[in-house]
């Protein structure tokens, strides 16, 4: 352990710590200022999410009752050559520079490999970290552990008010609003529609309900593009907003958390019209601001489409990636193609 935490009590994380967790990341949200505000339901949900191992694979430090930075990974639910594991964490802004955010990347660089060996062990793996450019120390930290920037991720941001535009669906297609009824066509789309998107893999269902149909899910601002003849559902877009921003900022924000249609049916204007019908609703619902965040490189060309419709990007993330073992691989591989 780094000399200045030897002071504080390192444990795995449980589902008792979501009050812990959100007072944390409420108290990095002042410093960092990144537009993510938690509530104390907001973290337990993180924390039960089927694919964090929390007592295998996750690190937190306290200092007395206070949570003073933490790390969790989430392994993937499938893989196909490369198993992307997700490290996540953060350390509170009273307690940076002391070796903490060093400790806790190590240590989840080592969860990881254990994942890693459990779930998908005939694959390569890599180690993700995904968070803001703008909080202080991130990049020379990661840097440090070996990571690399290899991609890069906007918010756009979208003001809501009357003068949103009406958008046509385009012929021979229905919208309908989210269901229990079309749960599963939704994320059936979202699977199929983002199977070339880097890094994504199929969502299964208790994913879905975990990340998507929670206590953030708003069914109401969530629409379903369906043709007419013969029903198959062809687009989907779902919207979740976060209470702690509202009470935090003052404005509600419709965040437009994923956008998909099917391959075969790109070029018909289905994202144009579900974002154009989604910003309508949300506009009548009261929200002040739809928010999204698109990948610079999305096959589907999505960021052209979001800024057609009056997106702007506001903040942008970087995913860092480490592969494990591959400059040991390629040490053992010189001479050879």
């Amino acid at each position: 352990m780094h000399a200045d935490s030897t002071s504080l009590t390192w444990r795995p994380l449980t589902g008792e710590d979501a009050k812990a967790s959100a007072d944390l990341l409420n108290a990095i949200e002042t410093v960092d200022e990144i537009g993510e505000n938690y509530t104390e339901e907001d973290t337990l949900q993180e924390l039960i999410d089927p694919y964090a191992d929390l007592e295998r694979a996750s690190l937190a430090a306290f200092d007395g009752d206070v949570m003073v930075g933490y790390m969790k990974i989430r392994h993937k639910p499938s893989a196909e050559e490369i198993h992307r594991v997700f490290l996540d964490g953060g350390v509170h802004p009273a307690h940076r520079r002391r070796g903490i955010g060093t400790a806790l990347v190590e240590a989840g660089v080592a969860a990881a490999k254990v994942m890693h060996a459990k779930h998908h062990p005939a694959q390569r793996l890599v180690v993700d970290v995904h968070k803001s450019e703008r909080i202080a120390g991130l990049a020379e930290l990661v840097r440090s552990q070996g990571f690399e920037p290899v991609r890069y991720f906007q918010r756009m941001e979208h003001p809501l008010g009357d003068a949103v535009p009406g958008t046509a669906i385009p012929d021979g297609l229905r919208v309908e609003p989210w269901s229990e009824r079309n749960d599963e066509d939704f994320r059936s789309v979202r699977n199929s529609s983002f199977e070339d998107y880097w890094g994504s893999v199929q969502m299964p269902a208790d994913l879905w309900k975990n990340k998507i149909t929670n206590q953030t899910f708003k069914p109401e601002s969530s629409f379903l593009l369906r043709e007419e003849a013969g029903g198959a559902p062809v687009g989907m877009l779902v919207t979740l907003s976060w209470e702690a921003d509202t009470e935090a900022t003052g404005v509600r924000d419709a965040h437009f958390m994923a956008i998909g249609t099917l391959q075969d049916h790109r070029e018909r204007g289905i994202a144009g019209a579900l974002i154009g019908h989604a910003l309508r609703a949300a506009a009548g619902q009261g929200y002040g601001r739809a928010s999204l965040s698109v990948d610079s490189a999305s096959p589907s060309g999505a960021s052209g489409v979001f800024e057609k419709a009056g997106f702007t990007p506001k903040m942008r993330y970087v995913r860092w990636a480490l592969e494990v073992g591959a400059q040991r691989a390629s040490r053992s591989s010189s001479g050879t193609i």
